[in-house]
């Protein structure tokens, strides 16, 4: 059974960092390209960032370029997301997600996890 089990969230000031993990179960991680996506209070699912099978090839959405770092542990099997410089706009329930290919779509997502609850805030 394909289990994604993220953890990491919390409380944090603005300015503040976290990092988000994502172990994954059930599947061959290491031939996955995944990535997170985050909804934050009332909107819609977004699209954050993603990596390739191997952990060589991401992207970000412009919201967190240059502040968010996606990686992965293929050996342990978890999806990383270290962010940085948290804004109160970044407060969301992020998800790490298994994705067919590399520039999936959101609505291509194979597997969801439940997520986990970042809140930004003074």
């Amino acid at each position: 059974q394909v289990q994604l089990v993220e953890s990491g969230g919390g409380l944090v000031r603005p300015g503040g960092s976290l990092r988000l993990s994502c172990a994954a179960f059930g599947f061959n991680f290491k031939l996955d390209t995944m990535m997170w996506v985050r909804q934050a209070p009332g909107k819609g699912l977004e699209w954050v960032s993603r990596i390739d099978y191997n952990g060589v090839v991401m992207d970000y959405s412009d919201s967190v370029k240059g502040r968010y770092i996606i990686s992965r542990d293929n050996e342990k099997q978890i999806l990383y997301l270290e962010m940085n410089n948290l804004q109160v706009e970044d407060t969301a329930m992020y998800f790490c997600a298994r994705t067919p290919r590399y520039n999936a779509e959101i609505e291509e997502i194979i597997n969801r996890g439940k997520g986990t609850l970042v809140t930004v805030s003074s």
